[in-house]
C-alpha cells in the first residue's frame, strides 16, 4: 500500500510548510470564467451538469419540489450540495437546457439571467432558529441579492466571487468570502473584504449595500491591476493593499458613514493593529481605529435538532458525501414548515417541526440514508464527484471514501478529492486524501491557522488486500495532532 516504503504505521508526519500544490496560479488570466450556472451547463462525463445558485440556501417547499422534478425527469435522479450552499444537477441530456430553464423561471428561481451565476451568497444557516439571538442576515440576503440583480456592474462578477453574511457566530465568517458582513453585538456590523480581519464599521441598513458597492470596487481594481482576477485574493499586492481604501472612499462618495476597526492581536487582547496605507477620506465618527474583539469562532451546525425561539424545532441533517436522493430530498421538503436552508457544509435545515414529532421525524430521515447525528461516521466526510462523472479524476473517490469511512469517526473533517484541483475542499482544516495516480493516494493535513500550516504523510497506493491500511491511515490523520 505504501508507495515508497514498507507498510508500517502510515501516520502522518508533521511538517512547518504547506506541501506545493500541483499548479501554480499565473498572475494574468487568459481566459473567461467558465464556472457553470443554471444556463451555463458544464459537460461532464457523466452528462451535462447545472449549477443553481441559492442565495442564503433558501428553498420554498414549492422551489424545493421544482428541483426535484428537474433532477428527476432531465437528470440522474440526484441533487449534489456544494460547499457554498448551492445545490447542482448531474447527468442532463445534451438538449434540456431550455426545459430545465423553464421550469426554474416558473419556481421563481431565475429571478436576473445576466446576474444567474454572481449570486453566491452564503448566510449563517441557524440564524433566527436557535436560541442566539444575533443578527436576521436572512433579511440582509434578500436584499442583496436584489441589489446585485438590479446592478448592471455587477453582472461582470466572477461566478466564483462570494459573499459571506455572518450574524455574528462566526460560521460563514470563516468560509474564505470575498466580501463578509459580520454582525457585531453592538449592533453594527463589520464589512471584510478578503482575508483581511480589519473591516469597516457600518449600520445594519447600510450593511447590504456596503457589501455591494465593496464587489464593485473590487472590480474596479481588478480591470485596472489587468490581472484578470476573479477572487479578492487574486489581485496583485499593490492593488489589494489598496482595497480596503478604495472601499472606505467608495461608501462615503455613496454617503455610507464607516468607521474603521482593527485587527485584534490576540485572543482578549484590545490592542489593534495600525491600518495600511491610510483608510481613505470617509465620515468616520472616531478619530482614529478601533480595535476590534478576537472573531468569533463558530461551529457549522451538527446533525441533529435544534429548538427554535417560536416553540419548534428545526433539524439539522446532512447529505453523505454531499448527495441526496430526489427521495431523500423530497422527505426533507414534506418534513419542513417553511423554506428548506441549504448549508455550505453539505446538510440542510428543516425548520418548524413540531417538537413532539422532531424524533420520529428525524428516525425516517436517518432510515433513508440521512446523517442526523454528529456520530454517525459519515460526519465530517466529504468528496468531489471523481470517476467516472469527471474527466480530470484520477480514482472512484466517492467508493474509495465510502469504503473507508466506517473504519473510525470523529476528529478533522476529511475530504477526498480525484486530482491536485481538490473541487470544493472545505475551509479551515482538514484531512486532505488526494488521488496521484491509478490507485494512488497522498494524505496530508491542511490549516489555515497561523501559526499552523499542515501536516502532511506519506503517499500510499490503494490495493484490494490492503484497503483496511488505507482506511486506517485517514483515521490517524483525522486525530493526529498539528505542531506549532
Amino acid at each position: 500500500m505504501l508507495a515508497a516504503m514498507p507498510p508500517t504505521s502510515p501516520t502522518p508526519v508533521n511538517r512547518d510548510e504547506a506541501p506545493p500544490r500541483a499548479a501554480v496560479r499565473k498572475s494574468v488570466r487568459e481566459r473567461g470564467d467558465a464556472c457553470p450556472g443554471a444556463l451555463r451547463l458544464h459537460a461532464a462525463d457523466d452528462g451535462r451538469l447545472a449549477r443553481l445558485r441559492l442565495p442564503a440556501g433558501l428553498l420554498t417547499p414549492r422551489q424545493a419540489e421544482a428541483l426535484a422534478d428537474a433532477a428527476e425527469r432531465l437528470g440522474d435522479g440526484h441533487l449534489d450540495l456544494t460547499s457554498r450552499g448551492n445545490v447542482q444537477l448531474r447527468g442532463l441530456g445534451q438538449s434540456c437546457g431550455a426545459e430545465l430553464a423553464e421550469r426554474l423561471h416558473e419556481a421563481g428561481l431565475l429571478p436576473s439571467e445576466t446576474h444567474e451565476r454572481v449570486r453566491n451568497i452564503v448566510a449563517s444557516p441557524l440564524a433566527g432558529l436557535d436560541q442566539l439571538p444575533f443578527a436576521d442576515v436572512q433579511l440582509w440576503a434578500r436584499e442583496l441579492d436584489g441589489l446585485l440583480c438590479a446592478s448592471a456592474r455587477a453582472a461582470a462578477l466572477s461566478g466564483r466571487f462570494l459573499f459571506a453574511l455572518d450574524d455574528g457566530r462566526g460560521d460563514v465568517a470563516a468560509l474564505g468570502a470575498d466580501v463578509t458582513l459580520l454582525a457585531r453585538r453592538d449592533g453594527s456590523v463589520v464589512v471584510r473584504t478578503g482575508a483581511n480581519r480589519s473591516g469597516l464599521r457600518v449600520t445594519p441598513e447600510d450593511a447590504p449595500r456596503a457589501a455591494l458597492l465593496a464587489a464593485e470596487t473590487f472590480l474596479t481594481l481588478a480591470e485596472a491591476s489587468g490581472s484578470g482576477a476573479w477572487r479578492v485574493r487574486e489581485l496583485p499586492a499593490e492593488h489589494g493593499r489598496g482595497l480596503e481604501a478604495a472601499v472606505r472612499a467608495g461608501l462615503a462618495d455613496a454617503g455610507i458613514a464607516t468607521e474603521y476597526v482593527a485587527e485584534a492581536s490576540g485572543p482578549g487582547s484590545g490592542a489593534g493593529s495600525e491600518p495600511g496605507p491610510g483608510p481613505g477620506p470617509g465620515p468616520g465618527p472616531g478619530p482614529g481605529p478601533e480595535a476590534s474583539k478576537p472573531d468569533p469562532e463558530g461551529e457549522p451546525p451538527l446533525p441533529g435538532p435544534v429548538l427554535s425561539p417560536d416553540g419548534t424545532v428545526a433539524l439539522s441533517v446532512h447529505a453523505r458525501l454531499g448527495r441526496l436522493s430526489v427521495a431523500q430530498w423530497r422527505l426533507l421538503a414534506t418534513a419542513a414548515n417553511g423554506p428548506l436552508r441549504v448549508t455550505p457544509w453539505r446538510g440542510v435545515i428543516v425548520p418548524g417541526v413540531a417538537p413532539a414529532a422532531a424524533g420520529a421525524v428525524l428516525d425516517r430521515l436517518r432510515t433513508a440514508g440521512l446523517i442526523t447525528n454528529p456520530g454517525s461516521p459519515w460526519h465530517g466526510v466529504g468528496a468531489c464527484t471523481g470517476r467516472p462523472g469527471c474527466a480530470k479524476a484520477l480514482a472512484d473517490v466517492r467508493s474509495d471514501a465510502a469504503a473507508a469511512v466506517s473504519h473510525g469517526a470523529g476528529g478533522l473533517p476529511v475530504y477526498w478529492s480525484g486530482c491536485a484541483r481538490r473541487c470544493g475542499h472545505p475551509q479551515g482544516r482538514w484531512v486532505d486524501v488526494v488521488a496521484t495516480g491509478e490507485g494512488r493516494y497522498d494524505i496530508s493535513v491542511q490549516g489555515e491557522a497561523r501559526s499552523i500550516t499542515s501536516t502532511t504523510g506519506p503517499e500510499l497506493e490503494l490495493k484490494p488486500e490492503l484497503e483496511l491500511e488505507l482506511a486506517d491511515a485517514v483515521a490517524a490523520a483525522r486525530t493526529t495532532p498539528l505542531t506549532r
